[in-house]
């Protein structure tokens, strides 16, 4: 088979994983498609600031804006050294990159939504740090659905080359006025000896918009990967596992989550780090709230080196009788010596807690939100103190509006 036939096959295959999306139910919307940022709504801009990224983008390196299928703004920070285009402007550009990393980190027949993004134009944000560059400002790309039954395809390809360094925030939204739409985000980065790439998502999907993310991220020697994903809000159904490959000695990883799944919410969604020689080290900590959505969340650390360390912990907090939580950390060795742990718990918030912090002068609602910010509370490296409290405020709210 040719390579198109093999994506077309792929394209009738049900996804293996959770619940399945018609695609033919949603629509490209290419005809319709924004043309500027100045044509998104106000309230379409107010959510895009709420996932932590700046219209002004006055505190950025650079600024990447995706609405459905179009590339709305592409610019860089004047003599700022790195390279931020679309991916179709970028693989006319680089035919050497395109066959050195288009497709190589993810396998664009892995499912449905991988086939029929690889199929179709070229979607989504090329990044890359040149050797020896470290950038000051973060970075922020905005992927964004503003047409109701959209089908948005995105394919993102970052590269960070040896001893460079660089913070991506990536906030990703819908407008308030969509009910009903599916993202598409597949993503392949590649972090160099010594390098390091922190990469900061947060998600506010409208109340029926599907979510299937595909990531893979690949570091060399010395190389540094950490991951930051935050999703407060109700969202439909995401589906997301990233996985990260250290392949190269004294690679690092960090996988941190943040999610609370509201009524209606159904989130599936975890990290696997594959340790494939010796020297390595990853942490995936993830905290996790229900009230009322239900939550499967995924943990997987695989040691196929001597010397490799990893430590997976899933916690999980149910604050309400509805919906569920389903914690499933995995533990792979196939080594003699590979230091591999988790921990993994699910319950209620103790009597005793709110007692205590009670007996100390708060009262009961007090006790709880202290308890409930506590608990998500994760020490999320490389945030700018603006993106900091903008999460520090989710949780203010989210406290609030709970009655916590």
């Amino acid at each position: 088979m040719t390579e198109k036939e093999t994506l077309k096959a792929a394209l009738e295959k049900k996804a293996a994983l959770g619940n399945d999306i018609d695609l033919s139910k949603f629509d490209d919307n290419d005809d319709v498609h924004l043309k500027s940022t100045e044509e998104i709504s106000v309230a379409g801009k107010s959510r895009m600031e709420h996932v932590g990224i700046e219209l002004d983008a006055e505190n950025r390196s650079g600024s990447f804006i995706q609405a459905d299928n179009a590339a709305l703004e592409q610019k860089v920070r004047p003599q700022t050294p790195l390279e931020l285009m679309n991916t179709g402007i970028a693989a006319q550009k680089y035919s050497e990159l395109v066959k050195k990393y288009w497709w190589k980190a993810v396998s664009a027949d892995t499912d449905k939504y991988t086939a029929i993004t690889a199929l179709e134009k070229e979607n989504g944000y090329f990044i890359r740090v040149k050797a020896g560059k470290k950038i000051k400002y973060p970075l922020q790309a905005c992927i964004f659905i503003s047409h109701e039954q959209q089908l948005q395809r995105v394919h993102n390809v970052v590269i960070v080359e040896d001893d460079a360094e660089l913070n991506i925030i990536s906030g990703c939204a819908s407008d308030p006025e969509v009910d009903k739409a599916i993202h598409l985000g597949i993503s392949e980065f590649f972090i160099g000896k010594n390098a390091k790439l922190t990469f900061t998502m947060i998600h506010s999907w409208g109340e029926n918009v599907a979510v299937r993310p595909r990531t893979v991220s690949i570091v060399e020697e010395g190389g540094q990967f950490i991951s930051n994903y935050v999703c407060m809000e109700k969202v439909k159904d995401v589906q997301m596992n990233p996985v990260t490959r250290l392949v190269g000695k004294g690679a690092v990883a960090r996988l941190n989550s943040i999610l609370v799944a509201p009524k209606g919410s159904h989130l599936d969604i975890g990290g696997k780090a594959i340790l494939e020689v010796p020297g390595t080290r990853a942490e995936i900590v993830a905290r996790t709230i229900s009230t009322g959505g239900e939550v499967v969340n995924r943990g997987t650390m695989i040691g196929q080196a001597e010397g490799v360390r990893a430590h997976l912990e899933c916690h999980g907090l149910m604050l309400s009788n509805d919906g569920y939580i389903s914690a499933i950390p995995q533990l792979d060795a196939f080594t003699g010596n590979a230091e591999l742990s988790h921990e993994a718990a699910v319950g209620r918030i103790a009597p005793e807690e709110i007692e205590y912090l009670m007996a100390r002068g708060l009262d009961e609602e007090e006790a709880t939100s202290t308890i409930v910010r506590g608990f998500l509370n994760i020490n999320i490296e490389g945030l700018p103190e603006s993106l900091a409290a903008k999460i520090a405020d989710t949780l203010d709210t989210f406290t609030l509006e709970k009655g916590l």
